[in-house]
């Protein structure tokens, strides 16, 4: 059992990055017999944000007061 907890965020990217992983999942799964792509690419997109911030320690980043930005 995973000792992470599911949060629900509001994030900007570009939209050449949301086309990227949309194309990409596409090219990964194919048309099924229909010619359609059966996909979450919203669900993927999330897993793929998850593995990236666990491979670069954010949890270490968050740790440190130097990482967060001047409160407004």
């Amino acid at each position: 059992m995973s000792n992470e907890i599911r949060v629900n965020v509001v994030l900007e990217l570009k939209p050449e990055t949301i086309q990227a992983v949309v194309s990409n999942a596409k090219r990964m799964v194919g048309k099924d017999e229909k010619g359609r792509y059966r996909v979450d690419t919203a669900d993927l997109l999330g897993v793929m944000i998850s593995e990236f911030l666990r491979d670069r320690d954010f949890e270490a980043f968050v740790s440190d007061p130097a990482n967060y930005p001047d409160p407004d």
